[in-house]
């Protein structure tokens, strides 16, 4: 998985330039330019709108993003993968396997707000089952480091077509601002276990 997308780049230089058009807009109100000020208002309003228009579009006509066991899945320098799953009877929960690890170089990461949950091809969700022994998603991992982890879910042994969904909920959620990284109109990216 990349590092870094070219909306990353293009959303902060956007931030950065509407940041300094606020500050320009309010610097001309105050030297008694309004007309000059609600110009630039209007402008950057309207430059606001056609890129979330874009970014709407994008995650209306973008395909759901579907992973496999091992593939690597990363907010900023958090990253989650599936390296296991299944049943060991009917009767069990089905368990998934993760690996939590860090690429950061410097300092200790940790994610809050991280949500796991199954779901089926007919899109019905599987929210796991708490255990003691489960270790937290907001762990705090030294750079480089990594650690494995287990959740449970009671997914009928009828389920079909089951996959993992690693997403946020919670907070606010940054990556509607970004094209291309979900929110809006699309669905969050799927393991496919089966």
């Amino acid at each position: 998985m990349p590092l870094m997308t070219l909306a990353e780049p293009l959303f902060l230089v956007l931030a950065l330039g509407t940041i300094v058009a606020l500050l320009v807009a309010c610097g001309l109100a105050l030297a008694g330019r309004h007309r000059r000020a609600l110009r630039i208002l209007a402008r950057l309003g309207a430059c606001a709108a056609v890129y979330l228009a874009v970014v709407i579009l994008v995650s209306i006509v973008s395909p759901r993003r579907i992973y496999h066991r091992g593939d690597t899945q990363c907010f900023d320098d958090w990253c989650i993968a599936v390296v296991g799953s299944g049943q060991d009877s009917p009767r069990d929960p089905y368990i998934v396997t993760l690996r939590l690890s860090s690429r950061a170089k410097r300092v200790p990461m940790g994610e809050k707000g991280t949500v796991v949950y199954l779901e089926d091809g007919s899109g019905r969700r599987y929210d796991p089952v708490s255990r003691p022994d489960d270790i937290p998603f907001d762990i705090l991992l030294q750079p480089g480091d990594s650690v494995t982890t287990s959740r449970a879910f009671d997914a009928p042994i009828t389920a079909r077509g089951l996959g993992l969904v690693y997403t946020h909920e919670g907070g606010f959620p940054i990556w509607w601002l970004i094209i291309g990284e979900g929110g809006w109109l699309s669905k969050p990216p799927i393991v496919r276990l089966e």
